[in-house]
């Protein structure tokens, strides 16, 4: 599903209400069957979040970002972490501060999908991409999709990026 509107829409504040990040200031909601007024480990579990403004530990290499993360999630699947580190030909030893924007977006990604979250929220993860890079990453999404039991919630502007990932659009 992809939220779809102009730049200042209220995309980006969307998903970030859905995903605990920001809290309203009025109304309800839930995600997943959960409310969205208090705070849930075992929700927030199966959420998966990666922004264009992600941030992470620039003076980590990928390989400790992983790790790290592995025994915050008990669904952390090891071999699908690899398999998408594999994929995605990110090196492990790096620095995410020397990691190119293309190669830190698919860091950002591996981090969020190897507990293989129900939801996978992307906030205009290819904005600022050049279009092979770009490309790449959608392909690695659309592969990924085939495998599992995934809702993703896609935040954009690009039409063209929408028709490709997602099944239905609301227009914000």
């Amino acid at each position: 599903m992809a939220l779809l509107g102009e730049n200042g829409a209220g995309k980006t504040t969307t998903l970030r209400l859905l995903a605990g990040i920001y809290q309203a200031s009025s109304g309800s909601g839930s995600v997943l069957g959960a409310p969205l007024c208090c705070e849930n480990s075992e929700l927030f579990q199966q959420i998966g979040y990666v922004s264009e403004n992600q941030e992470m530990p620039l003076h980590w290499t990928v390989g400790n970002l992983l790790s790290y993360l592995r025994p915050l999630y008990p669904n952390w699947d090891q071999t699908f972490c690899d398999e998408l580190v594999a994929n995605f030909e990110l090196p492990l030893d790096r620095k995410l501060r020397h990691l190119s924007r293309g190669m830190f977006m698919k860091a950002a990604l591996v981090s969020s999908m190897a507990y293989r979250p129900t939801l996978l929220m992307l906030d205009e993860p290819f904005s600022g991409l050049d279009p092979l890079v770009r490309e790449e990453l959608i392909d690695g999404i659309l592969d990924l999709m085939d495998g599992g039991n995934w809702t993703i919630l896609l935040s954009s502007h690009d039409v063209h990026e929408v028709e490709r990932l997602c099944d239905s659009v609301t227009l914000i």
